[in-house]
């Protein structure tokens, strides 16, 4: 079955372009777009896609509330997004993963990590731009969020704490299973029990509580 992909921008030429990538992978169908933060919203809760693709920089809704609405923490059925950006600034990577973004590009990423990163979200995974992820996440965690990250349920083990600086550095389950010569069924499982103990959602979410609790740093 096709990957259904809602795409929102302001700009109708980039909204056609990344509509013509999409299209052109024989699992992906773009089953609507938007041109302002609101009609997207509209739009994704009416057709309840597989994927959204939302830029930042939009009327009425920018892209982060847009995903906030969708996505985020008080959401009971949350949807999987993807922000696509031109601007490579760690604010807004930081808050529109906060607000539940599975993914964060830059528009000159290229057709191919686009589709990577669509897949990787309709699979639950989460895919963000090699150029800013270790950064920015290493940057916001001597700055924000003010409040104290909540403590896991359940103590980690030492395979957990292995595996979750690894997922902070931003490897890849294929990555971590040559690293420490486990099976990805193993990563997999292990991901599966720190998401469970930290409360959190994705390997991003991962990521930051790693950063945040200074379990991994700069």
């Amino acid at each position: 079955m096709s990957i259904r992909v809602v795409v929102a921008d302001d700009q109708e030429i980039v909204r056609t372009g990344l509509g013509m990538i999409l299209d052109a992978q024989p699992d992906i169908e773009v089953v609507g777009e938007a041109g302002d933060g609101a009609r997207a919203v509209e739009m994704a809760r009416r057709l309840r896609p597989d994927v959204c693709l939302f830029d930042i920089r939009m009327p009425e809704l920018d892209g982060i509330e847009a995903t906030r609405r969708l996505a985020g923490p008080d959401v009971t059925d949350p949807m999987a997004v993807v922000v696509i950006t031109t601007f490579d600034l760690d604010e807004y990577v930081y808050a529109a993963l906060r607000a539940g973004a599975r993914g964060f590009l830059l528009k000159n990423a290229g057709a191919e990590m686009l589709s990577q990163a669509v897949h990787a979200a309709a699979n639950g995974d989460a895919l963000i731009a090699p150029s800013v992820t270790a950064r920015l996440l290493a940057a916001f965690a001597e700055t924000g969020p003010s409040a104290k990250p909540a403590q896991p349920i359940d103590p980690l083990t030492d395979r957990e704490e292995q595996i979750l600086a690894a997922v902070a550095r931003g490897r890849t389950n294929n990555e971590i299973a040559d690293e420490f010569y486990i099976t990805l069924s193993t990563v997999k499982s292990h991901l599966t029990s720190l998401m469970t103990k930290l409360g959190a959602r994705n390997r991003v979410e991962i990521a930051m509580w790693a950063y945040e609790t200074g379990r991994v740093r700069r």
